[in-house]
């Protein structure tokens, strides 16, 4: 962490090794203790894997952790992401919609590879899973198998010259649509929240997705600018939502210069997620 650099009480949007982060749950934690902060989010893509480790380390190290995912949905054209929080892992209904969704990760790497392969670029499975240490796989994960081999020299490189939008062996996602992805948040008894809705201009489909469910909105992130934080911060105090924020820490190599606690919240908003939870189970 550069000196100088405040960091906020609680960070709500972090991944690990359970998804595309470089670091385990408990690395996380320690990392987090480490810089100070008094809490942090677990937001994994597609699983909810890293919840237990996470909390374990949390309760050695005092830490809150607050159970998160993130889950990838489209509309417009645009990518949605909904962040759910305190969602009941014991859900069977939730396990098999995530299990669906990493299930169609798996066949989108295949098919990525398949794309590669016609590029004369010749990059195996195990390759590719030697980066996915959890359950959830993703482009990230392809992305440093062509760095490893010396086909890019960085991720984005990795994105940019072949498997992102419009390259070569860019394959689209299973795509659910936004208010599919609130239900799931919502069916198990989570709260709903707009993950960075700066990156793609989402104002215009945020009351739709209120009367989905939604109840909050990501405003502080690390792909948002001042105006940004300013206008959804305005948004959520006029649709009564929660603020929230996060770094969408991945690691230095993942994301340079994202860092962990440098965008968040105050440990007030986990409580406030929390009463939220309680609310929902009534409803």
């Amino acid at each position: 962490m550069d000196s100088g650099v405040s960091l906020y009480e609680a960070d709500l949007h972090c991944h690990t090794t359970a998804s595309d982060g470089l670091l385990t749950p408990t690395e996380l934690v320690v990392l987090a203790a480490e810089l100070g902060l008094k809490g942090i989010g677990i937001t994994d893509h597609d699983t909810i894997q890293g919840w237990k480790e996470a909390e374990e380390a949390g309760d050695k190290h005092q830490i809150r952790i607050l159970r998160g995912i993130e889950l990838s949905t489209e509309w417009q054209g645009r990518e949605v992401h909904i962040l759910g929080y305190e969602m009941d892992g014991s859900s069977n209904d939730l396990n098999e919609k995530l299990g669906f969704m990493r299930a169609a990760r798996e066949q989108r790497m295949l098919k990525i590879l398949d794309c590669l392969k016609a590029q004369g670029i010749h990059i195996s499975v195990d390759e590719v899973q030697q980066f996915a240490q959890g359950e959830s796989i993703g482009r990230p994960h392809i992305a440093r198998a062509l760095m490893e081999r010396g086909f890019v020299r960085s991720i984005g490189e990795g994105f940019d010259r072949y498997i992102g939008n419009g390259a070569p062996a860019y394959v689209p996602r299973f795509k659910l649509t936004p208010e599919e992805g609130i239900e799931i948040v919502r069916a198990a008894h989570g709260v709903a929240v707009l993950a960075h809705p700066g990156v793609h201009r989402l104002e215009e489909g945020i009351p739709d997705w209120i009367e989905a469910g939604l109840q909050g909105i990501e405003v502080l992130h690390s792909d948002h600018k001042p105006e940004d934080e300013k206008k959804y911060g305005a948004i959520a105090k006029e649709y009564h939502l929660l603020a929230t924020g996060g770094s969408d820490f991945h690691g230095e190599v993942l994301k340079p210069g994202v860092r962990l606690g440098r965008w968040g919240v105050s440990l007030k908003v986990i409580q406030n997620i929390l009463d939220l939870v309680q609310l929902n189970k009534q409803s």
